[in-house]
Formats: C-alpha cells, structure tokens, sequence
C-alpha cells in the first residue's frame, strides 16, 4: 500500500503550486468580480496555462483534450483551489468548461454541441435545480411531453450558472412523473433562443455567482436532442455527479491548505498581550484540528480518485468527501478569519470570500443531509442483516 503520488503526478502539484504562487495569488484581488474575470485577464491567464501543457487537462484525447485521470484532475483542483483568482464556480483557464455528459451524445449530437464547446465557440449551461426540487431531482415539476417528432418541455429552473452567456442548456426535465428519479427522468439539449424561453432575472447571492431564474413555457425541442432514451436523465447526469462531488473534496483540501497558510503566518507575526498568537493553546488547537482535517480529507479524496481510475464504483467515497469536504474547508476558513480578527472580515485578504464560496458548497451539488441519506439507505443494505 503506497501513499505517495507518482513521481509525475508530484512534479506535476509542484509544477502547479509554482504556478499558482508565483502568478496568481499576488494578483488574485484584481483578476475578476467574484462572478466573471475582468477584461483581458482570461487570455493573459490562458495563455499562462498553455505554458503549462495543461491545455484541456479534463478533456477526454479522443475529443482533443489530455484526457487526466481522476486523481491528477484532483491534484489539478486541489492546487487552483489555493487561489481566489479564479472565480469559484463556471470558469477556468485551462480550456472550455465541458460537461461529461456532452461525451455521451451520439454522433450528430457532438458535431452540434460537444465540438464546438470543446473548440471554445459555444457554452452551455445546466438546468436542474427548481423551487420545489433541488436535492430531490424526483420531485421535479418541469415536464416534457412528446408530441410527434418533438418533445413540449414546460417549467421553473433556478440558481442556473453561466446561463448569461449560453449557446445551450441541458435542461433536466420529467417524462414520467411517477417513475421519479429511478427512470422517469430526462435530458434534453436545447438553444438558448429556442422560443418559449424566458430569463426572468439573476439573483443576487451572498456568494460569488449571479444564477438565473429561467421559464420555458410551451419550448419545442426535437426528439434528435433528447440525450439517450426517455428515462436515461439520471444515468447520463451520473458520471458529471460523481466528478463533481470529487471536484468539491479536492477544492476543500486547497481551501484548507491556503487558510492554514495564511492563519499560521499570521499567528507567528500578530502580538497581543506581549506574546505572539502562535503560543495561544486557543489557537494552537485550531491550527491542529485544521491541519488534521485537511490530511483525513486529502487521503478520502486521493483514494476515492485512484479507484474511479481503476473503474471502481466510487459513488458512497464521493459523498463522503463532498460533503466532509466542504464542511472541513468553511470551518477552515471560520477558524482562519477568527485567528486575523478584524482583518480577516477585510477584502485585503481573500479569507471573507473562501468563507462565503465555502459556505454554498455546503448546500450546492448535494447537501450534507441528502448525501448522509443516501449513504445510510446503502449502508443499511451492505451492513445490515
């Protein structure tokens, strides 16, 4: 049992760590609004990142791309996640953003909407979430109904990302209600301009992200852009879930490691009472539980990573380090604002928004409480008598 990444992947957390230090964390309040980068940044960075060898890292060789396995993808976004230069959420520097389930399309399909994504000539957004079902995808209300060649989708969607500048949505909708999420789910890819569709406005959040809030009333969508078979929605939104869950565990081991940075350099500079905030037993304990934290989450993530690598199932290891992850990393960055006092509720420092982006994770892609659920329903069937 070795512990130790490869020697290519260490070269490569160095590599990246080099990168981040020395290119993105001295400009890191002046690359982008909390939402989008500003101006010029993006293709500065890009072109940065091209340097790098690191163009497309998570895009599979076959579709253009270096196709990294999961544990280097998660070196990749637990190094990033350091820094506050890139904004949290729908945005990147190494290439387009691509959902996995664009790689699931069929031939025609990917001509119209993975390529072009890949290529950087079209983005797209997710639509899910709705006010009467986020973390229960079985109670969704948006439907849609075919009718001949093509399909009436009608609905509510809400806290969509990147909906701003999408080419396309992949609109998760019900053809079966009483199937709910086992089968009766379904994916449709659909043109932003298609009409019927409204964006009624995007709100404002304590977090850095503007979603928007999107009715589709009487939208024709052809059958050609249904994504699998009538019920497939789940199984094709799978792959991105689980990913997506390992994404948030690696960005907690990044978030926790640059507040232990940040709260030790400030505990061995700050005085007060005539001794150092280093040699507080207070403090010390918060350094410690950080620090444990982030070991106990970085060997969840690594190993949940190397198994999907061997094609292992890793959904229940993927809970787990979403949510312990997301937990582990605010409470690093509510210790680390507690430990610099008055400054670290400043934007001098980028401790207030790991805080709040921290925060949200907590709820978004899963919240602790439907991923303890889900985890105790297969835990009770594997353990139990």
């Amino acid at each position: 049992m070795d512990f130790d990444l490869p020697e290519e992947l260490q070269m490569l957390k160095d590599n990246l760590r080099r990168f981040v230090d020395t290119e993105l964390i001295p400009i890191e309040r002046e690359t982008n609004d909390g939402t989008e980068f500003l101006p010029g940044v993006q293709e500065t960075l890009e072109e940065k990142a091209r340097d790098l060898g690191l163009w497309l890292f998570d895009v599979p060789e076959e579709f253009g791309g270096l196709g990294l396995g999961h544990l280097s993808k998660a070196v990749m976004w637990e190094e990033m996640a350091r820094t506050i230069a890139i904004p949290a959420r729908n945005a990147s520097i190494f290439g387009p953003r691509v959902s996995p389930i664009l790689y699931s399309l069929n031939d025609e399909q990917k001509e119209r909407f993975l390529y072009p994504v890949v290529k950087g000539e079209k983005t797209s957004c997710f639509c899910q979430t709705e006010p009467e079902a986020g973390g229960d995808p079985g109670g969704m209300r948006t439907s849609a109904v075919r009718d001949g060649d093509d399909y009436i989708i009608n609905g509510h969607k809400r806290f969509i990302t990147g909906a701003s500048h999408a080419d396309f949505a992949q609109v998760v909708t019900a053809t079966d209600r009483e199937k709910g999420s086992r089968g009766g789910l379904t994916v449709f890819l659909v043109d932003m301009d298609t009409p019927g569709i409204t964006k009624l406005r995007q709100q404002d959040m304590m977090i850095a992200d503007r979603p928007w809030e999107i009715v589709f009333e009487d939208v024709r969508v052809p059958a050609s852009q249904r994504v699998g078979e009538e019920g497939d929605g789940m199984r094709a939104a799978q792959s991105w879930l689980t990913e997506g869950r390992l994404r948030h565990g690696a960005r907690g081991v990044g978030v926790i490691t640059r507040c232990l940075e940040l709260a030790a350099t400030y505990a061995n500079q700050r005085s007060t009472f005539g001794a150092k905030l280093s040699s507080r037993q207070t403090v010390q304990n918060m350094l410690v539980d950080m620090f444990q934290n982030r070991h106990q989450l970085q060997l969840m993530v690594y190993n949940a990573a190397w198994r999907a690598d061997q094609g292992e199932d890793v959904r229940k290891e993927s809970y787990m380090c979403k949510y312990f992850g997301d937990e582990m990393s605010f409470q690093a960055a509510d210790r680390c604002m507690q430990i610099h006092g008055g400054m670290g509720l400043t934007k001098d420092l980028p401790i207030e928004q790991f805080f709040r982006d921290q925060r949200s994770m907590v709820i978004t892609e899963g919240p602790t409480e439907i991923l303890k659920m889900a985890l105790a329903r297969q835990i009770l069937r594997d353990y139990g008598e």
